[in-house]
């Protein structure tokens, strides 16, 4: 369970300081697939970078799992990222010189997997999102934009994290294929009951996950299940 409370973000400005988030609070449950929608300069990208502990709240709270994670240390914060959370970026972040199946097993790497068991586990996801044995070997240039993002969604999945954080995931794909990318991000919050949390500007993609955040200056406005 994903619980946040009275979650409030500043930044120190030339003119004074900025609030970013006032006043979040909500609680989404495991196996959720959430959206959150709202105009650019909303406070998006800020309470997701919150909720992945690459930033922490000015004041508030953020409970994963029992763990308030805005009291973690930096160190522990590193630890949290690696085991619980999965990121999913707009322009996919792959590493350039790393095949598909390079880019994923060095995420389990990461994650502390043994050596024997990566290669394993790395063909198994890249199966489950749709990369064929072929193009797993290629480097993201000589992917498609759809095929980049899935090979994301595998790397996201390697450690099996409890939270997927998506950032406007679809953006950079054609229509068609941004609902192939939703889909199967909708497919897996089901099949392995990890909660989604994903940031779009896509109302007609927003109004199919469980559940809708819309942030409007940098306050909560609605929330619609």
């Amino acid at each position: 369970m994903l619980q946040v409370t009275n979650i409030e973000k500043s930044f120190a400005a030339s003119h004074g300081n900025v609030t970013a988030l006032h006043d979040i609070s909500f609680t989404i449950d495991s196996g959720q697939f959430v959206s959150i929608v709202g105009k650019s300069g909303s406070g998006k990208s800020t309470l997701l970078s919150l909720l992945g502990a690459l930033d922490t709240p000015t004041s508030g709270s953020i409970v994963v799992d029992d763990v308030d994670i805005a009291k973690l240390s930096a160190d522990q914060q590193t630890t949290y990222r690696a085991e619980k959370i999965g990121f999913v970026f707009q322009h996919y972040n792959l590493i350039p010189n790393l095949s598909a199946l390079e880019n994923v097993m060095l995420a389990l790497e990461y994650g502390g997997m043994p050596g024997r068991e990566r290669l394993e586990r790395a063909v198994e996801l890249l199966h489950e999102v749709g990369l064929e044995s072929e193009e797993q070997l290629r480097r993201p240039a000589r992917l498609s934009g759809g095929q980049q993002q899935r090979v994301a969604i595998a790397r996201a999945l390697a450690n099996r994290p409890s939270l997927i954080l998506a950032d406007e995931p679809t953006g950079n794909l054609d229509s068609e294929t941004g609902k192939t990318i939703f889909d199967l991000l909708h497919k897996l919050s089901r099949d392995e009951h990890t909660t989604i949390v994903v940031v779009t500007h896509d109302l007609s993609i927003a109004g199919k996950t469980d559940r809708t955040f819309t942030l409007k200056d940098g306050t909560l406005a609605t929330l619609k299940r």
